[in-house]
């Protein structure tokens, strides 16, 4: 886990979580560091240091580049990168006596360079002066940090070479070659990919196999040119160069394939100076496994639509709604926390959902309907709307709940399994598709404490097999402990035949934690386990997102049908009329 994973899984109950962050990738060379070994030169490593909480916490450490004073290291380190922090970083560069996994208590200090995450991504390549002591230059030597990001990374490659009648440099034995990738940028400068151990004393080696992301490898661009370089292992750092070839990640595929991924390892020196000169020998792609990770925005603009449905509690312990006291109580200056949370987080929602949210001439509950009820507390279908001019969206739903206020009768208990499970067969006719077109959220406002935990438990873990997610919002003052219970932050939600549940689906959050925070802020904080929760189901279940190519035939690009129309009474358990204490 990064360091900046780690900071942000131990936020405090009631603080708004930290925005999805960005993946950065840092990349370290050195230039002209100071020479530290009398008989050879230094072995230099690179140590990472991150502030956190006032003290320096180490990231990592390169590998140690034996006798070299111009290291690139082949280290990646990869922090979150959070626009509205300062995250200040500390590189320390040591000549090491050991493995780079030891302490560098016994390793000499080359120097060190201070600065912030902000500004290695602002300049995407910094290079400063290392600082021994007290501030003094360490001769001319340098750092130099390149940033990626890697947020919109594609997945990771898999790849092993292996090389056959390679060159013989060494005198007295075999050549022991090393594999360096590299990748070409747009300004024609290399940046190392990989770097592969050394095979000691074999002309026809075969290197470790190796991941790597389609960023690193290619900028997710896969006619980006590439070049390999097989070298002949020195311990002094005098490597020999044996050969070099270029390829794209492209051409690498349909040579794979076709079982052709072979390359002539060419050496230019060689090639000028002798006439028959064929290679040097030939460098093998001997296994090539693509990956592909698809993100949140990968399926929602494939055309995933995200469907909220919202239950509603209208249980006794509410209050009277005609009384000021109670939640339900209409404010005409002051919204209730049920129409609070309702809006913060519709308004985030609807936008997922690309067909018009408007209600059908038949008075059908739309996708995003109010689920309220009488007898039952919860899952009793309640539109309450009249279907001459429905309003479009959450404004929809919430004047569904305003007018169902006046003619319901308040009853109890609050029971959620039912519509946990109405909500969950709808989601099962989606997952038979075998499509990553509709994940479905059913959020939940209630103010009390569950009175049929044992169901609901059951129906979360029926659910968690599903393409949908529960969130729940604990309105006023009540006792939260069992909901909390439901969310899986705290270890796996279990039912009670004692089957676990495949993933956690469940967020819950109390509302007067957030009272005084922005209707954004407490959408963040609601909403905020969902993109993983959705790319989590489709990537069990090996589902990419849907093609881009048939959206644009249907309906212009990024544009899925809105299908078959919902048959009346879909979402409800009874039609409107039929619902006790409604008139």
């Amino acid at each position: 886990m990064s360091a900046g994973s780690e900071r942000g899984a131990s936020a405090a109950p009631g603080v708004v979580p930290a925005p999805c962050a960005s993946k950065v990738e840092l990349r370290l060379s050195c230039r002209h560091l100071l020479d530290r070994d009398p008989l050879t030169k230094s072995d230099p490593s690179v140590l990472l240091l991150l502030r956190l909480q006032g003290q320096w916490v180490q990231v990592g450490r390169t590998e140690v580049v034996p006798s070299c004073l111009h290291p690139t290291f082949s280290k990646v380190f990869t922090l979150d990168y959070y626009f509205e922090e300062v995250q200040k970083l500390r590189f320390e560069v040591y000549d090491s006596h050991g493995p780079s996994s030891h302490s560098c208590q016994d390793d000499d200090f080359l120097g060190g360079m201070e600065c912030t995450l902000g500004q290695i991504v602002a300049q995407k390549k910094m290079t400063q002066a290392l600082l021994l002591k007290f501030g003094r230059n360490a001769g001319k030597s340098t750092i130099t940090v390149i940033a990626e990001d890697i947020s919109a990374n594609n997945g990771y490659v898999e790849l092993s070479f292996r090389a056959r009648k390679l060159d013989d440099k060494d005198l007295f034995s075999k050549s022991d070659p090393f594999l360096e990738m590299y990748r070409v940028n747009d300004d024609q400068s290399e940046q190392l990919v990989y770097r592969t151990e050394v095979v000691k004393n074999n002309l026809s080696p075969a290197w470790e196999p190796f991941k790597v992301s389609l960023n690193c490898l290619c900028s997710c661009e896969e006619t980006r040119p590439l070049k390999g370089l097989v070298w002949d292992h020195d311990s002094r750092g005098k490597h020999d160069l044996i050969g070099e070839f270029a390829t794209t990640f492209a051409e690498m595929q349909k040579a794979f394939r076709e079982g052709q991924a072979q390359w002539d390892c060419m050496n230019t020196k060689y090639k000028q100076k002798k006439r028959n000169y064929k290679n040097s020998g030939v460098v093998i792609l001997a296994d090539l496994k693509l990956h592909r990770v698809h993100s949140f925005l990968d399926y929602i603009m494939g055309g995933c639509q995200v469907h909220c449905t919202v239950a509603i509690d209208f249980t006794a312990s509410n209050g009277d709604p005609r009384n000021s006291c109670s939640l339900h109580y209409i404010n005409p200056f002051q919204p209730n926390e049920y129409l609070q949370a309702l809006v913060a987080v519709g308004e985030v929602c609807q936008d997922y959902d690309r067909c018009p949210m408007t209600l059908p001439s038949t008075s059908t509950p739309r996708t995003m309907s109010a689920k309220v009820g009488a007898r039952g507390g919860l899952g009793q279908g309640c539109s309450g709307h009249t279907p001459s001019s429905p309003p479009p969206g959450i404004q929809g739903v919430v004047e569904a709940y305003q007018n169902c206020l006046p003619r319901v009768q308040l009853y109890g208990p609050t029971n959620v399994a039912p519509i946990i499970s109405k909500v969950a067969r709808m989601a099962a006719a989606e997952e038979r598709t075998a499509e990553a077109s509709q994940y479905y959220i059913l959020l939940i406002l209630t103010d009390g404490v569950v009175t049929d935990m044992a169901d609901t438990r059951e129906a979360i873990v029926r659910a968690s097999h599903l393409p949908m997610s529960v969130i729940i919002v604990g309105v006023g003052n009540a006792d939260f402990t069992d909901m909390q219970t439901l969310d899986g932050d705290a270890g796996v939600l279990c039912s009670p035949r004692g089957e676990p549940a495949a993933r956690d689906i469940v967020q819950f959050v109390p509302f007067r934690e957030l009272k005084n925070a922005s209707p954004a802020a407490l959408a963040k904080c609601v909403l905020a386990e969902v993109p993983k929760q959705l790319v989590e189901y489709y990537s069990h279940k090996e589902l990419p997102p849907r093609g881009l190519s048939a959206h644009a035939r249907d309906g212009g690009p990024g544009c899925v049908p809105c299908g078959r129309p919902e048959r009346a009474g879909q979402l409800g358990e009874h039609p409107i009329s039929s619902a006790p204490g409604v008139p």
